[in-house]
């Protein structure tokens, strides 16, 4: 597999949230090494979108990582429970991100059902196999993603997106999900996903 270089990075947040679908998130750790084909991502286009953290161009401790050149990783903590991971998109200066929310298990599903449940592979029901990383905490939790991830470069050997071979699949979009007080931004159609993959989340 070819490992995404700075160049795929750095285009607008659409047409990469787009191509970063069939593409394979990896996470190497000394503790695990685990894989999810990416079946799902939003968009969120900088500071006219009012649905993103750099809205207005605001610049806090919490979003500075979006202000890299594209290629870093940006996590941060919801509900304060749960991580969500972003690939910062864009030139420096220019903060855009796309969210990663679903993947499809490709490599150490057996470490992921113990991050994500503390429990064997074969002690999974079918809804807990499909429901392993169907969502942005969830993928999170399964990939062992989280606050000490935030501000890595995917372009470096721990956490990064590589190439892959698929079978030809289509690309679905909707609204992004849970951003009601985006105002008109809301009903943006910038969430894509594989059609027919029961990977995706639920909303």
């Amino acid at each position: 597999m070819n490992k995404l270089d700075r160049d795929f990075y750095i285009r607008d947040p659409l047409t990469v949230a787009k191509d970063l679908l069939g593409k394979h998130l990896v996470h190497k750790t000394r503790d695990f090494h685990v894989i999810g084909k990416i079946v799902e991502t939003e968009a969120y286009i900088g500071p006219e979108d009012k649905a993103c953290h750099a809205y207005g161009l605001r610049r806090t401790k919490r979003n500075e990582v979006m202000y890299n050149e594209g290629g870093f990783a940006y996590v941060y903590l919801i509900y304060g429970m749960y991580y969500c991971f972003n690939v910062v998109t864009e030139q420096k200066d220019k903060p855009s991100a796309v969210l990663v929310r679903a993947v499809e298990p490709v490599e150490g599903i057996q470490h992921m059902a113990r991050l994500r449940y503390g429990i064997d592979i074969s002690n999974l029901s079918s809804r807990q196999r499909y429901g392993i990383c169907n969502g942005p905490g969830k993928l999170c939790m399964s990939m062992g993603i989280g606050r000490a991830e935030n501000g890595l470069d995917l372009c470096g050997s721990t956490l990064y997106i590589c190439d892959a071979q698929n079978e030809p699949f289509s690309i679905e979009s909707s609204p992004r999900i849970n951003i009601d007080y985006a105002g008109e931004y809301k009903d943006k159609p910038w969430r894509f996903y594989i059609e027919g993959n029961k990977y995706v989340s639920k909303g």
